[in-house]
C-alpha cells in the first residue's frame, strides 16, 4: 500500500478522554485532553508519572489491553478516525505508518534473532519487499543512527550491545518504514546523559531527513527544549498549559508549570540561598481527585469557593491564539514576582578529614570464557589508583557514565568488596581490607548506603516501621523496644515521614517515600558517612527537590560526610563542595564544584558538560558530541583512558595520548586533572554553558 501526500495536521486528538475499568469502578486516566501535530512538528508531553502521558500514546496506538477504553472525544491520523478503524486498517497503519519506542530497548528486540533480521521483518511484511533490498535498507537505516561497523551489528545479537546501541537499533526499527509519526516514550531515561545527548542529536537530524511528526514524551524539561517546537504539560490526567516552547518556558501561564520549574537546579542555583522549592502535598489518585482544579490542593494561588467549584476548561492567553491554559487566576497572578525563599540556611563548616583513600585499586579477574570457566583469565580493572580525601560536612560529588567504576569504589568502601591495593582510612583506621563481617557494628552504623532504586531495598513484608527498628538493633542502639520505637518515631520526622507511616507497607508508600525510608534506615545509626548512589535518578522532579533539600537538611544537623554519586551534573552543581571525575576506573578530574564546573577542563567533563540538557531559554550551550561508546574495562585502550572518545587528542603532539596515561597534575589549589594537554591549551579553553546576558 503506497503512502498518500497528506498536507493536513498528522495527529489531531480532541477532547480525549480514556479510563480503565476494574470490577470497582471506573477509573479515568485521560479527561479532555486535545492536542494536534503538524507536518514535521515535534510535541513534547511533559508531566510526572502517572499524570497520563504513556496512555495517551498507547491510545494513539490503539493498544489500550483489555481494561482500557476510550470514552470520549476522537484521535484522527491524518484526517482518519484511529477509534473506529478496523482491525486490519490499523495493522497496516501501526508500524509503517505510526511507529513507537518504548523507555527499555529490550522490550522491542527479540533476545534469540540477530538484528539484520529483526530490521529486516519491517519492510518484507508491511511492503513485501525483498530479502536483498531490506538488508540494504536495514544497512543504510543502521548507518543513519550511526552505529560503528554496521555490519557487525547487524550480526550481531542485542545481548551484544551496550544499551546506547541497543536504544539506536530501536530507533532504526522505528525508522525502517520511514513513519509519518513517531512516538518516543521516555526513549533515554536508561541511557548514560552522554549517551542521551547523542540519541536525543540523533532524532532531530532524522526527524528532518525524513520529515518525520513526534510526539515525545518526558519527565525531563530539559530535554523537552532541546528536541522539540510545542509543548503540552499534563497534570493529573488533564493538559494544563499548551504552547510553543518559547511560550511556555519563558511566559508560563499554569501553577503546575511554574512549579516544576522551581523544583530543577537550573545554572547558578545556590543551594543555600535560594533553594529548591518542592512541590507540597501529593500527587492525587485517579479515584480521588479534588473538585474543580486537579491542582488545587497543592497550589499557592488557590482561591476556595472558586477554583474548587467548577469545571475548569482550556482557555486561550490573551493576546496569543497558541498558547492555552487551565487555570481561572492566570491573568491575576503577577507570574514575574520573585519566588520568596525560605529561611536562608548556613551550612555547616567543613570540618576535619573523615574518610582518606590512598591509590585504591579494584581488579577483578573474570575467566576469558565465562560460561564454561575455561581459558586464559583476564582482569578487569575497575578502579585505577584513587586517592581523594572527604571531610566532615562535606559533599564529594561522584560523576562519570555507568562502568566507569563509582558503583564498585562505592562497594569497597562499604566492605562489600575488598581492595586489590591501596587503603581506605576512616578516622586514620585502614579498613580497605576488611569485608563487611569482619567490621565493628560502629563501622559498619558509621558508612551507610542510600540506593539508586527503592523498591528494591525495602522488605515487602515488613512494616516500614519494623525495618527501621531492624537496623537500630543491628546498629545495638537503644536499651529495649521502647527506646528503639521513640528512635524510630524521631527518624520518621527526620526524613519529614507522618509517624503513622510507621504501621504502613512498603507497596502503600509512592517512590519519593520509600526512598525516604531508605534514608531513615541509613542515618538510623548516626551514620558520618553515607554514600548516596543515584538516590534521585528514580524518582520524578518534584520529590527529587524534596528529596534532596531533605538530605542537605541532615547533613547541617548531623554534619555528615556525603559521597553523592550522580551522572545529573545539574543536581551535582546545586549539592555539591566537591566533584570527582571518573572515566574507565580513573579519576580525570577533581576539584571544587567552581573549579570543576569553569574552564579549564579535562575534555571528558567538558563533553560531559555540553551533554546535560538544560531547561532555560536564556541559556547557551557549546555543542560536543562524543563519538563512540565507551570502551570495556577487560580491554581499555593504551595510554590515556579517554583517547578513543576525546576531541583534543590532535593538539597533543607524537602520539603521546595512545602510549602513556597522562600524569596527575594540579592545576590549582585543590584542582586536579589527568590530561596530556599543555598549558596554553589548557587556559584557552572556553566555557561550556553561558547564561545569555538579560
Amino acid at each position: 500500500m503506497e503512502k498518500q501526500d497528506y498536507d493536513g495536521p498528522i495527529l489531531e486528538i480532541d477532547k480525549l478522554s480514556i479510563s480503565f475499568f476494574t470490577r470497582l469502578r471506573e477509573i479515568p486516566a485521560v479527561m479532555d485532553f486535545s492536542a494536534t501535530i503538524q507536518p514535521g512538528e515535534a510535541l513534547g508531553l511533559v508531566g510526572e508519572s502517572g499524570c497520563g502521558k504513556s496512555t495517551v500514546a498507547l491510545g494513539v496506538m490503539q493498544d489500550l489491553g483489555v481494561n482500557g477504553r476510550i470514552v470520549g472525544g476522537s484521535i484522527k491520523f491524518k484526517g482518519e478516525e484511529l477509534n473506529t478503524m478496523s482491525p486490519e486498517r490499523l495493522r497496516d497503519i501501526r508500524g509503517s505508518e505510526i511507529a513507537m519506542i518504548y523507555q527499555e530497548p529490550m522490550a522491542s528486540l527479540n533476545p534469540a534473532m540477530k538484528i539484520a533480521k529483526q530490521l529486516m521483518e519491517v519492510p518484507m511484511i508491511h511492503e513485501g519487499v525483498s530479502e536483498k533490498e531490506a538488508y540494504a535498507r536495514a544497512l543504510e537505516v543502521v548507518k543513519d543512527v550511526k552505529l560503528p561497523d554496521p555490519e557487525r551489528i547487524l550480526k550481531s545479537y542485542p545481548h551484544q550491545l551496550s544499551g546506547g546501541q541497543q536504544q539506536r537499533i530501536v530507533i532504526a526499527m522505528a525508522l525502517m518504514s520511514k513513519p509519518s509519526l513517531l512516538i518516543l516514550d521516555e526513549p533515554t531515561t536508561a541511557l548514560d546523559v552522554t549517551v542521551e545527548a547523542a540519541v536525543v542529536e540523533l532524532v532531530k537530524d532524522l526527524g528532518k531527513k525524513y520529515g518525520t511528526s513526534m510526539l515525545f514524551i518526558s519527565h525531563n524539561l530539559g530535554l523537552v527544549l532541546e528536541t522539540c517546537d510545542r509543548i503540552c504539560v499534563m497534570y493529573s490526567g488533564e493538559a494544563v498549559e499548551r504552547g510553543s516552547i518559547e511560550d511556555v518556558f519563558d511566559e508560563m501561564q499554569h501553577p503546575y508549570t511554574q512549579a516544576l520549574f522551581r523544583s530543577i537546579p537550573l545554572p547558578g542555583a545556590d543551594k543555600n540561598a535560594r533553594p529548591l522549592v518542592a512541590i507540597p502535598g501529593n500527587f492525587p489518585l485517579p479515584h480521588e481527585r479534588p473538585d474543580g482544579c486537579n491542582f488545587g490542593p497543592r497550589c499557592d494561588y488557590f482561591e476556595a469557593g472558586r477554583c474548587d467549584s467548577q469545571v475548569i476548561d482550556m482557555t486561550q492567553v490573551h493576546g496569543n491564539d497558541r498558547h492555552q491554559t487551565r487555570c481561572l487566576r492566570n491573568t491575576e497572578i503577577d507570574w514575574n514576582s520573585p519566588i520568596t525563599v525560605g529561611e536562608q540556611k548556613q551550612k555547616a563548616p567543613v570540618g576535619d578529614v573523615v574518610l582518606k583513600m590512598d591509590n585504591l585499586k579494584k581488579y577483578y579477574e573474570v575467566a576469558a570464557n565465562a560460561l564454561f570457566g575455561g581459558g586464559e583469565k583476564k582482569v578487569v580493572k575497575a578502579n585505577e589508583t584513587l586517592s581523594f580525601e572527604a571531610r566532615e560536612s562535606e559533599t564529594l560529588a561522584i560523576v562519570g557514565e555507568s562502568g566507569c567504576g563509582k558503583s564498585t569504589f562505592a562497594k569497597v568502601l562499604m566492605g562489600l568488596e575488598t581492595a586489590t591495593d591501596g587503603e581506605i582510612l576512616l578516622d586514620n583506621g585502614s579498613i580497605g581490607s576488611t569485608p563487611i563481617e569482619n567490621r565493628d557494628t560502629k563501622t559498619v552504623a558509621d558508612i551507610q548506603m542510600v540506593f539508586q532504586n527503592p523498591f528494591d531495598t525495602l522488605n515487602p513484608s515488613m512494616t516500614v516501621g519494623r525495618q527501621i527498628i531492624r537496623a537500630l538493633e543491628i546498629f545495638k542502639i537503644g536499651k529495649n523496644d521502647t527506646e528503639r520505637r521513640e528512635r524510630m518515631l524521631k527518624l520518621l520526622d527526620l526524613v519529614k515521614l507522618p509517624r503513622a507511616f510507621a504501621d504502613r507497607m512498603p507497596r502503600q508508600l509512592s517512590g519519593g517515600q520509600k526512598q525516604r525510608v531508605g534514608i531513615a534506615r541509613a542515618f538510623a545509626g548516626d551514620a558520618r558517612i553515607v554514600v548516596a548512589d543515584e538516590p534521585v535518578s528514580a524518582l520524578d522532579v518534584s520529590v527529587q527537590a524534596a528529596v534532596t533539600d531533605l538530605l542537605m537538611e541532615i547533613q547541617r544537623e548531623h554534619k555528615t560526610t556525603l559521597l553523592f554519586i550522580s551522572h545529573d551534573l545539574s543536581i551535582v552543581r546545586y549539592l555539591s563542595d566537591r566533584v570527582m571525575v571518573m572515566y574507565l576506573g580513573h579519576v580525570v578530574e577533581l576539584g571544587s564544584t567552581d573549579q570543576v564546573f569553569a574552564p579549564p577542563y579535562h575534555p571528558y567533563t567538558e563533553a560531559l558538560l555540553s551533554a546535560v540538557p538544560i531547561a532555560d531559554t536564556s541559556v547557551q550551550k557549546k555543542h560536543i558530541v562524543l563519538e563512540g561508546d565507551i570502551p570495556s574495562a577487560m580491554n581499555p585502550p593504551t595510554g590515556c583512558p579517554f583517547q578513543t572518545r576525546c576531541n583534543w587528542k590532535s593538539k597533543v603532539a607524537g602520539g603521546l595520548c595512545e602510549k602513556e596515561v597522562p600524569p596527575v597534575r594540579m592545576l590549582a589549589e585543590g584542582h586536579q586533572v589527568k590530561c596530556h594537554l599543555s598549558d596554553v591549551d589548557l587556559t584557552g579553553m572556553e566555557p561550556v554553558i553561558k547564561i545569555a546576558a538579560e
